[in-house]
């Protein structure tokens, strides 16, 4: 891998070894072990888009692999405004090792890639979210012991989180199921990449306007917010369309009697999830959020050792 832009862009060998690494990168650190894989080297960290978990995350990260990590909000730098995209990755390309961006156009990532000479991490954009899915998949690893064969439901918007799990389950040999009210369903390229990977270990791909027919028979059940940072002033309308797709103990019950839940965060109880779903003993939220420092580092290592100037 260069780039960790896409899960669609990763093969299937390169998605196993990444979920390998962050498993022993886990088992290491909980062990005392310290890794020195990134001394010397600096990620620099920009933000469009803020958020706590992906910094906190990616700041422990790099620490706990002897690197650094350097935080860039909107106010520190002109991505796209007083200063070109390609001006800016090749300045940045000069003084660190790697970038994580998050953002919320999908193009300034991809053109970061384009135009710098250094390893680019896609930390989110409004299209993509590929270190939540794998982390979330590094999470279903840990509770069910294998992901191949199993089915996983997306439960809400057809959003970045939904197209990144879509391309994760492919890649892994997992059946995956989106249930979205109408309007709100996954992006159709997306979607037919997704099947086109799927083919490759036999897995299926539903799309459904249904939430009993998603999550019927499913290990692992999932939902996000209905209004993401950026649709806040949508929060009411977007209640009223998205009731029928709450995950409540009455539509949880579909799913299998071991099946696990989780849901990115933040979450909203009462709206996308009820307290009684949440916070049971089938939630493994927590894990899953954990996961995130775990599959990143394991990004970083595989990205950023070296020279990759």
């Amino acid at each position: 891998m260069k780039h960790f832009i896409s899960l669609h862009d990763v093969t299937h060998e390169e998605f196993s070894q990444l979920l390998s690494l962050a498993a022993k990168l886990k088992r290491e650190q909980k062990q005392g072990i310290e890794h020195n894989i990134l001394k010397g080297k600096t990620l620099g960290m920009i933000f469009s888009k803020s958020s706590t978990r992906t910094r906190v995350s990616f700041e422990v990260g790099m620490y706990q692999l002897g690197g650094h990590a350097l935080f860039l909000s909107s106010n520190d730098i002109q991505l796209g405004r007083g200063e070109t995209i390609y001006d800016t990755a090749n300045v940045m390309s000069r003084f660190v090792d790697g970038i994580m961006i998050r953002t919320f156009d999908h193009q300034d990532v991809l053109d970061l890639a384009e135009y710098g000479t250094i390893p680019i991490i896609n930390g989110l954009t409004d299209l993509l979210h590929p270190c939540q899915a794998l982390a979330d998949l590094l999470t279903v690893q840990e509770h069910k012991g294998r992901l191949r064969g199993l089915k996983l439901a997306y439960i809400g918007d057809g959003n970045n989180v939904a197209h990144s799990l879509l391309y994760a389950c492919a890649k892994a040999g997992m059946d995956v199921s989106i249930a979205s009210p109408a309007g709100y369903e996954c992006n159709p390229e997306i979607v037919a990449n997704a099947k086109e990977d799927a083919k490759i270990l036999g897995s299926k791909v539903l799309i459904t306007n249904d939430p009993a027919e998603a999550i019927k028979d499913a290990d692992v059940v999932y939902t996000d917010t209905w209004a993401s940072m950026g649709q806040e002033a949508e929060k009411a309308e977007r209640a009223k369309i998205f009731k029928d797709y709450q995950v409540n103990k009455e539509l949880f019950s579909h799913s299998k009697p071991d099946s696990i839940f989780m849901h990115c965060l933040p979450a909203y109880r009462g709206y996308e999830v009820t307290e009684d779903v949440i916070d049971s003993e089938r939630s493994v939220i927590f894990d899953e959020a954990e996961n995130r420092l775990h599959a990143q580092k394991a990004v970083m290592a595989m990205l950023m050792v070296g020279d990759n100037k």
